[in-house]
């Protein structure tokens, strides 16, 4: 364990449940001990045709935990290739029940990426939700800060 993870909870794990909906459906699993992500795989060879957007199936049904959110990322192998994530990053509620389902599109070079079945489409990460409670005040009630209406670069490029 690492020094810093009892103070941080970090050694506490959650319970996620999960069910298969389709007989070719594998269970997420990390690339590695320390992987951040969990690999999910297709159910379906896909074909993602350049400039479109596709819902590759997993199969899979979640139930996340109340407190938590799932995220669906891109596979650095696949953006490298030209098949990202057009929403960047996917969000899974806790009270969503439907299929996990990844959204892919294709920019990179050629007409078309083909999906194949098995295929890592995804990484799968887990994100505490904390609880928010607007309160709404005058504007003048809000505390200023020395970027105060800068957006879009107004920091700077580097």
């Amino acid at each position: 364990m690492f020094p810093c993870a009892a103070q941080t909870g970090m050694d506490e794990a959650i319970e996620v449940r999960i069910a298969r909906i389709h007989p070719d459906a594998q269970l997420p699993v990390q690339g590695s001990d320390l992987a951040a992500g969990f690999d999910l795989r297709s159910v379906e060879r896909v074909e993602v045709r350049k400039g479109t957007t596709e819902m590759l199936p997993t199969g899979l049904v979640l139930a996340i935990p109340p407190g938590w959110e799932g995220q669906v990322r891109c596979r650095s192998g696949l953006g490298k290739r030209g098949l990202i994530l057009p929403n960047g990053i996917g969000t899974i509620d806790a009270d969503y029940r439907g299929e996990l389902m990844v959204l892919a599109h294709w920019i990179g070079e050629g007409d078309s990426f083909v999906v194949e079945k098995g295929e890592r489409i995804g990484q799968l990460l887990f994100k505490r939700v904390p609880q928010i409670r607007f309160v709404e005040v005058d504007r003048e009630a809000l505390e200023g800060t020395d970027r105060g209406e800068g957006g879009f670069g107004s920091t700077g490029r580097f």
